[in-house]
């Protein structure tokens, strides 16, 4: 191409940028998907030749065709540039307010990289509509590419597939018009949010010196983003959103977007409860707690919850997409262009996002039936440091946001010294979670002005970045100099913000001295009706649970019967057809049918139940068979869904255990009318979810007064499977159990767990349920189970006496026990010929069942020795727990024996051989030492 001006076709003059797409006509553009949308067209030489030629014809002009083919390569050229900038053009954004990240321009965003030089930068060259152009100069391309791509705002998003997602974001970067524009009211109300963010942040720190507050300083700009996601979100039909985020900044965002009362915060940062003295619990440092309240935005008001979560970070993710999850499900608000009514938010920090598996784990769930929300809007505080680490010691990635790429979410880098741009962000985050119900994230660059807490010393690590920081003024100076000089406002309407709000808080904190928790928020909404169990006897006390005979038949057909239409496996057919003989029968119910009978009956009574896990409609065990797999279409049939009044879900979830029993706990938290159980596939794996136990479900209520009624199955039981598919670590939960904070069972009757399920559901109030439940016993033939025992006023047993006949004056041995070794110990005692002898589950090990037991050992009057008896290693298992309530039993019964003594395995570090000969010689050993029987005896009772 020549270096003097030219036309490129003869006769066809330039005359400077267009517009607008004056040229546009029906047949444009040739692809009929937008002017070479994706440039796929345009980096094809051949088309772009067409183009540019049809183009010279629309003018009229005559055609050179080698004028065409110099220009079509320029133009080529030119769409390569163009695309670079939309891929790589937040590289040289201006993102860091401290101006310490380098950010040199990468040598492909620039003309002379794509062949362009000297006049070339001048010349007329085609694009063909992209930028709202059909011709401009390489040089007025680059201009408004900067202005676009390498602003305030970087925009990551052509790692999305969607041409529809990409073109949406296209639409409202790129072009020679494209800036951000708000009204003189909106800069108001924007600067008049930050002001109010950092004059509470100093006033706290003038107020409470040296106290931790995890100050939002340098990073008040989200206030007033935070504010445009309720005002738009309003408009485009959002009427909940529920907030997860960490410290940073939390008690800014509940006093300044949460509304939660500055003398309320003020009285707890001077030591005082959030809650009424009655209420009890241990409550918790005030910038874990949470809050909810509506807000009003042009007349349209949106309720607004944020979630507790405590000190590990990122926790509280799945816990809001699971909450988020059943509010969109009462609200019939799931399914194909749904998803509007609830919006979860979850901010981060920028260590955090990119260092907390649990993050990939929630935007996995983005796009997955049955966890999906209809998208997540993300907001990252990058501080640029996480506590002491710089983030070159804290990823190996770019950004803390690359993770997010994973699941095609756009990604907007943004100057938080920049407060409209960081609001023009959130307002195109929310149009785009409502438009395509996908997740997108905000990146914003800001800085922490003190140390991790207000405490730290952070020039101990990190001088240079604290140097800078001490010199760089606030963002309201930044902001409002920048207002004063558009003449928007001037320096007295700044201060009287200032003054103003600085005397509200004064009358705040005055009134908090005289302030008292008159009210605990946990039982309204869609818990009214359930409460705190007025003491620990009524949290133990059994409901009738049984069923009528009616129903219990016409659960007993549903469950059987096979659609026409639907082709089943055999195996199935057989396992169908040995339930027809169980319903007809009336015998031999095992734990599959009994546990699909308590769904059954607790969905024709209204309640909704929802079951994941990661081999959950089938069963790990290929136990469940919730639903039937059409063996010529894969076509799914539950039968459960056919239940009337209730809602049936049953999931195969995500390889994940944190996140999905987080996401599960969330949803139990906002729906207690639906049972909510989460099974792991061998009980071990509830290892993965360890915080979520220890954070949420054990101590949840506790510190934030919030119930829930999940129920855990964890598969459980020795039968020579090795270490991690023998035991569910019982001993860890009885270890977390205290103040009747949940629930504990080890139950071996199909029956028992019919009722245990519906008791959950039946009470008037909701504790989480751990359940032990069975691999070998799943077919054993002793665990079965009568229709009578499902029926009328049957209930759960918390203990279950020995079947044997035997008179209670000649019982001289008790053995105590658990699960599955209960039918071991039945099996070798009769098989010994013991008369003796008896064995006594305890079904359920918290709440203690004490008056029970205390009940049924004292019919015991010539007793002489009580044995508890367990397959784990001594220090595993429920031993350590139940020692005491066991002497406290029989100081109750007033017995003659005192204590009990320990039969099982010996103290191990791992918690099962995975040996199957030791197994077998450690299970004779426990079994017979508990009856006092020889070993070698029973080694050789044991052999097929």
């Amino acid at each position: 191409m020549g270096n003097e001006k030219q036309s490129i076709v003869p006769d066809l003059e330039w005359d400077g940028p267009q517009a607008g797409p004056s040229w546009q006509r029906d047949a444009w553009p040739l692809s009929g998907d937008g002017a070479f949308d994706d440039l796929t067209e345009a980096l094809d030489p051949t088309r772009m030749k067409i183009a540019v030629r049809a183009a010279a014809r629309r003018k009229g002009s005559p055609v050179d065709e080698g004028a065409v083919q110099a220009a079509a390569d320029a133009s080529v050229r030119a769409m390569l540039l163009l695309r670079t900038y939309r891929v790589r053009g937040h590289l040289a954004a201006d993102l860091d307010p401290l101006n310490l990240a380098q950010r040199d321009l990468p040598d492909d965003l620039t003309p002379q990289y794509h062949g362009f030089s000297g006049k070339d930068l001048d010349n007329p060259v085609y694009i063909g509509g992209n930028l709202g152009l059909e011709w401009t100069t390489v040089r007025e391309m680059v201009e408004i590419l900067r202005a676009n791509y390498c602003g305030k705002i970087g925009l990551e998003y052509m790692h999305i597939s969607d041409v529809e997602e990409r073109r949406f974001l296209q639409e409202k970067f790129e072009g020679i018009d494209k800036t951000i524009d708000f009204t003189v009211d909106g800069q108001r109300a924007i600067l008049s949010a930050v002001i109010r963010a950092e004059q509470y942040e100093k006033f706290l720190g003038k107020k409470y010196v040296g106290t931790k507050r995890f100050g939002l300083d340098g990073g008040e700009s989200m206030i007033p983003a935070l504010e445009s996601v309720i005002k738009y979100g309003g408009q485009m039909g959002v009427r909940d959103i529920v907030y997860g985020m960490a410290h940073r900044g939390r008690l800014n965002v509940l006093a300044n977007v949460m509304g939660k009362p500055y003398k309320v915060i003020f009285h707890e940062f001077s030591g005082g409860s959030a809650n009424p003295e009655d209420v009890g619990g241990s409550g918790d440092v005030k910038y874990h707690l949470g809050t909810s309240t509506d807000r009003d935005f042009d007349g349209i008001s949106v309720h607004m919850s944020l979630v507790p979560n405590p000190s590990h970070l990122e926790a509280v993710d799945p816990v809001v997409l699971g909450k988020v999850r059943a509010q969109q499900t009462f609200r019939d608000d799931i399914g194909e262009g749904r998803h509007q009514q609830v919006l979860p938010v979850l901010i981060h920090g920028d260590a955090a996002f990119a260092g907390q598996g649990i993050v990939w784990e929630c935007l996995g769930f983005s796009d997955i039936r049955g966890y999906n929300t209809g998208g997540c809007i993300h907001f990252i505080i990058n501080n640029q440091i996480g506590f002491t680490t710089s983030p070159q010691f804290a990823r190996s990635s770019p950004y803390p946001s690359d993770v997010a790429k994973g699941v095609m979410a756009p990604i907007l880098h943004v100057n938080g010294d920049d407060p409209e741009a960081v609001t023009f962000c959130c307002k195109l985050a929310i149009e785009y979670r409502q438009r395509f119900g996908r997740d997108i994230v905000i990146d914003m660059w800001c800085y922490r002005r003190f140390g991790h807490n207000e405490g730290d010393e952070p020039s101990f690590t990190q001088p240079l970045m604290y140097q800078a920081i001490r010199k760089h003024p606030p963002i309201s100076s930044i902001y409002s100099q920048r207002l004063v000089e558009q003449g928007v406002i001037d320096d007295a309407w700044m201060k009287d913000q200032e003054n103003s709000f600085v005397d509200l808080l004064e009358e705040q904190f005055s009134a908090a001295a005289d302030y008292q928790a008159n009210d605990a928020d946990w039982f309204a909404g869609r818990w009214t009706g359930l409460a705190k169990p007025a003491d620990p006897e009524t949290s133990r006390r059994n409901v009738e649970s049984g069923i009528s005979g009616k129903l219990f038949d016409s659960l007993g057909r549903t469950l059987t019967t096979v659609p026409d239409t639907l082709e089943i496996h055999r195996t199935l057919g057989r396992v169908l057809d040995t339930k027809r003989e169980m319903f007809d029968g009336g015998t031999g119910f095992d734990w599959a049918t009994a546990e699909a009978l308590g769904f059954g009956s607790l969905l024709a009574e209204g309640f909704s139940v929802r079951l994941s896990g990661q081999d959950s409609g089938r069963g790990t065990f290929s136990q469940r068979h919730a639903a039937w797999i059409d063996q010529r279409t894969e076509e799914k049939y539950i039968p459960l869904c056919h239940v009337p009044h209730g809602r049936f879900e049953v999931y195969d979830s995500p390889l994940s255990e944190y996140g999905v029993l987080g996401f599960e706990y969330g949803y139990a938290l906002a729906d207690p009318k639906s049972l909510v159980l989460w099974e792991a596939q061998f009980g071990d794996f509830a290892n993965g979810a360890q915080i979520m136990i220890d954070q949420f479900i054990a101590s949840g209520e506790a510190k934030w007064l919030r119930a829930n009624g999940l129920v855990l199955l964890l598969p459980h039981g020795y039968e020579g499977q090795g270490p991690e598919h023998s035991s569910a670590r019982l001993e860890r939960f009885l270890q977390l159990c205290a103040g009747d904070n949940i629930q504990v069972c080890n139950i071996t009757s199909p029956a028992n767990y019919f009722h245990v399920l519906r008791r959950q559901m039946l009470r008037s109030f909701r504790k989480p349920l751990i359940i032990m439940t069975p691999k070998s016993l799943l077919r054993h033939p002793m665990a079965r189970s009568m229709r009578d025992e499902f029926l009328d006023d049957s209930h759960f047993r918390r203990i279950f006496s020995d079947t044997a006949d035997i008179a209670d004056e000649k019982i001289k041995r008790l053995v105590l026990c658990s699960g599955k070794v209960a039918y071991d110990l039945i099996e070798a005692r009769d098989g010994a010929g013991q008369q003796d002898t008896t064995i006594v589950r305890l079904e359920q090990l918290y709440p203690f069942p004490g008056e029970p037991l205390a009940r049924r050992i004292g019919r015991m009057k010539n007793l002489e020795e009580v044995v508890w008896c367990q397959e784990e290693p001594r220090n595993n298992g429920a031993w350590f727990f139940v020692e005491s309530h066991i002497e406290h039993a029989l100081a109750e019964a007033e017995s003659a024996v005192r204590r009990p003594r320990y039969a099982g395995r010996q103290p191990a570090a791992s918690p099962a051989t995975g040996l199957a000969s030791r197994h077998a010689k450690q299970q004779a050993a426990l079994i017979s030492d508990a009856l006092g029987l020889s070993v070698e005896d029973e080694i050789q009772r044991r052999k097929p």
